[in-house]
């Protein structure tokens, strides 16, 4: 029993030292002059447009791999795709790499003698503008939906979607009343951590966005851009902003979870 409790203190008074104390921290220096100073740097022209940018960025993004992430999970557990180590491999890839390797990466390969640099002639700029930013968005964000979904595909089987193929039911069908209702959990999951990887990422969109003010500037630019301007307060108005869209995403997870859980037990 002392065992217990000795490694359940231990947990907490990490997580407070690692986790709550630096958020705490910031609150509380975003808010220590009052209310006023934290709105006039939240609402500033150049806090808002970058609030906006990676809005914009997370509600193209998101989608994209959330699609991408189960179709791929499918690809590799259903249809037995070829080569799915290679596929697997490449999918985690975006984790081992640093995001500043990513950014130098898709530097090279749109700037002016890069492979696709020709995309400038016929008037498609992609570094410096939204399109660089958004790859890279996609890009260190590609595998979080991936691997939740893979796991959980695995571990249902096939015997179900086997018997209502069986039955005459499409593979549409099957996918919407089966497997999706089957994985969601899981999904959902995956779109929380892509959520708060493409709002929180810095080191690939920096690389290839130049961190214009007003421009091309996400809140986590626009955080190094307060602080290294001497302005503690925008810097931590802005990451109090980027904590709280955190926040909201889990709390409405978390307050859908106990509604789905209790009609599924009404159903049952």
């Amino acid at each position: 029993m002392t065992a217990r409790y000795a490694l359940r203190f231990a947990a907490l008074a990490y997580l407070a030292l690692v986790l709550l104390g630096p958020v705490a921290f910031v609150f509380w220096r975003s808010f220590e002059h009052g209310w006023q100073p934290f709105w006039d740097a939240i609402s500033s022209p150049n806090s808002v447009h970058a609030l906006k940018l990676t809005l914009e960025l997370a509600i193209v993004a998101v989608p994209l791999n959330t699609a991408f992430g189960i179709l791929c999970a499918l690809a590799i557990v259903r249809h037995r795709l070829p080569g799915a180590g290679v596929v697997n491999a490449l999918v985690d890839l975006p984790m081992a790499l640093s995001p500043v390797v990513i950014g130098l990466s898709l530097y090279l390969l749109y700037g002016t003698d890069g492979w696709f640099g020709g995309l400038l002639d016929h008037g498609v700029r992609v570094l410096f503008a939204y399109p660089g930013m958004l790859l890279a968005s996609l890009f260190v964000s590609l595998p979080f939906v991936v691997r939740e979904v893979v796991p959980v595909l695995r571990e249902i089987g096939t015997d179900q979607e086997e018997a209502a193929s069986t039955l005459g039911a499409s593979a549409f069908a099957i996918f919407r009343r089966i497997t999706l209702p089957a994985i969601r959990w899981a999904v959902i999951y995956g779109v929380v951590l892509t959520t708060a990887r493409v709002i929180g990422e810095y080191g690939a969109v920096s690389v290839v966005s130049g961190g214009i003010a007003g421009r091309t500037q996400t809140l986590t630019l626009y955080v190094q851009d307060r602080y290294e301007n001497f302005d503690p307060t925008g810097a931590y108005a802005a990451s109090v902003l980027l904590a709280a869209i955190a926040i909201l995403t889990l709390i409405g997870m978390t307050r859908l979870r106990p509604r789905e859980e209790t009609r599924g037990d009404r159903g049952a």
